[in-house]
């Protein structure tokens, strides 16, 4: 059994991810559908090779994502969300909404991040039950 600092519900997400490797993974499988090793690995923040594999680990082994093989690629794996995973969307759109309002966001290369912080609850239920189509019902 794994033991934390504390029980406190903050704490407790923080311990699983808490850090900005593992959110900027699951901020790209949720809106840059990336779910290979090396789509990972080409994103303008440059996260290292060990390091990735260490957040990828890490994820599935809290139930985030889900790795399995590829089908088309013997030696390539596919990471997906779980439905754990999916359910972070609303932690990921409210850092997107502070980000907005606090930081020198280049609103015109990120569009669609803006319109889906803007676009309410129609589009972001959107959004899940897209996530919910692609990750886990195939």
């Amino acid at each position: 059994m794994e033991t934390y600092r504390s029980n406190c519900p903050v704490n407790l997400a923080l311990e699983i991810i808490g850090d900005k490797w593992s959110l900027l993974i699951i901020r790209d499988m949720m809106f840059e559908n990336k779910c290979y090793f090396r789509e990972f690995l080409q994103g303008e923040e440059k996260i290292a090779t060990n390091i990735l594999a260490d957040r990828l680990s890490k994820l599935e082994k809290e139930g985030i994502i889900r790795k399995s093989g590829d089908p088309e690629h013997k030696q390539k794996f596919i990471y997906r969300l779980t439905l754990k995973g999916i359910d972070l969307l609303p932690l990921i759109l409210e850092m997107g909404i502070w980000s907005l309002k606090y930081q020198p966001v280049d609103t015109k290369k990120h569009k669609h991040a803006t319109r889906l912080l803007h676009g309410g609850t129609e589009a972001r239920s959107a959004v899940r039950k897209e996530l919910v189509r692609k990750n886990i019902q195939g």
